[in-house]
C-alpha cells in the first residue's frame, strides 16, 4: 500500500495520507513522502492535506512507544517537526480537508496547515499527555496564538474531543460544510487562490510565518525533553493502554 497518494487536479496538488487502518498515523517514512510532495508543489496554485478511510489524521504512529528506543523515538520526533515546517514552508497555501478525525500531531498538523475547512462530522482534539506524551510541536505554543492560550492549554492538557462546530467557534479552522460537500468546497476556496498573485501570496504566507518562527526553540526544547523521557513508565502505560484500548493507570507524582 502506497501510504501517501499525490494527486493533480488542474493547477492544485492534493496530497492524501493513505494508511486508513491506523488512522492515517504517520511515521517517518511516511512524513519524508509528505514533505517530498510538499517541497515539490511550487508549480501548484495551492496544495490540500486530506486522509483516506474516514478519517484525517490521527498524528505520529504509536506502534512503537510502548517498546520505544531513544533513536526510533528521536526520529519519530524530528519527522514531525519536519513535516510541519515543509507545510509552513512551502510556498503555496497549503489546506487542510479535514474531512476525519484529527487527533495528537493530527490536530497539530491542522495548526501548521494556512487554512482548515471541515466536514461535519470531523472531530478535533490532542492526546499527548492520555497517551505518554506532550504536543509540543503546535498545540503547546503556536496553537494558543491562533484560539487563544486557555483554549489551547484546554485541547493540551484536558485531551478532549471537539466537534467540527467548536472547531471553527474557537478558530481552530475557517469553515464546517457538510461531509458530501468537502472536496467540491475545497476545490472553490483553491479556485479563489488561484486567481489571485502567487508571488504576493507567497510574500503574504512567508510573513505570516512570524510566530512560528518565534516558536521554534520552544519546539526543539520540547523536544527535547521528549527524548530524555524516552522508555519512561508514563510513557510505556499511556502508549500500552492506548493500544490496548483501556484507561491507562499513570504512576502518582514525585
Amino acid at each position: 500500500m502506497t501510504d501517501v497518494l499525490v494527486e493533480r487536479d488542474g493547477d492544485n496538488l492534493w496530497i492524501r495520507l493513505n494508511r486508513p487502518e491506523r488512522r492515517n498515523a504517520f511515521d517517518p517514512k511516511m512524513s519524508a513522502s509528505i514533505v517530498d510532495a510538499l517541497e515539490s508543489a511550487a508549480d501548484a496554485r495551492a496544495v490540500v492535506i486530506t486522509g483516506s478511510g474516514g478519517s484525517f489524521c490521527a498524528g505520529g504512529s504509536l506502534q512503537q512507544l510502548s517498546t520505544p528506543t531513544v533513536g526510533e523515538m528521536r526520529g519519530l520526533y524530528q519527522s514531525s517537526l519536519r513535516l510541519f515546517d515543509a507545510v509552513r514552508n512551502c510556498p503555496r497555501p497549503v489546506i487542510a480537508a479535514v474531512n476525519g478525525a484529527a487527533a495528537g500531531g493530527g490536530n497539530e498538523l491542522i495548526v501548521a496547515c494556512d487554512l482548515a475547512i471541515a466536514a461535519r462530522s470531523a472531530t478535533f482534539g490532542q492526546t499527548g499527555p492520555k497517551v505518554g506524551s506532550a504536543p509540543v510541536t503546535g498545540a503547546t505554543n503556536v496553537m494558543g496564538v491562533q484560539i487563544g492560550e486557555k483554549r489551547a492549554k484546554e485541547l493540551s492538557m484536558l485531551c478532549r474531543r471537539y466537534s467540527a462546530e467548536q472547531a471553527e467557534a474557537m478558530g481552530l479552522v475557517n469553515a464546517v460544510v457538510e461531509d458530501d460537500q468537502l472536496e467540491a468546497t475545497v476545490t472553490e476556496w483553491c479556485a479563489d487562490l488561484a486567481r489571485l498573485s502567487p508571488r504576493y501570496l507567497e510574500i503574504t504566507k512567508i510573513s505570516s510565518n512570524i510566530w512560528w518562527n518565534s516558536a521554534r526553540d520552544s519546539f526543539t526544547t520540547g523536544l527535547g525533553m521528549l527524548v530524555q523521557a524516552v522508555g519512561s513508565e508514563d510513557m510505556i502505560e499511556g502508549a500500552t493502554a492506548f493500544l490496548e484500548k483501556r484507561k491507562p493507570r499513570f504512576p502518582p507524582p514525585q
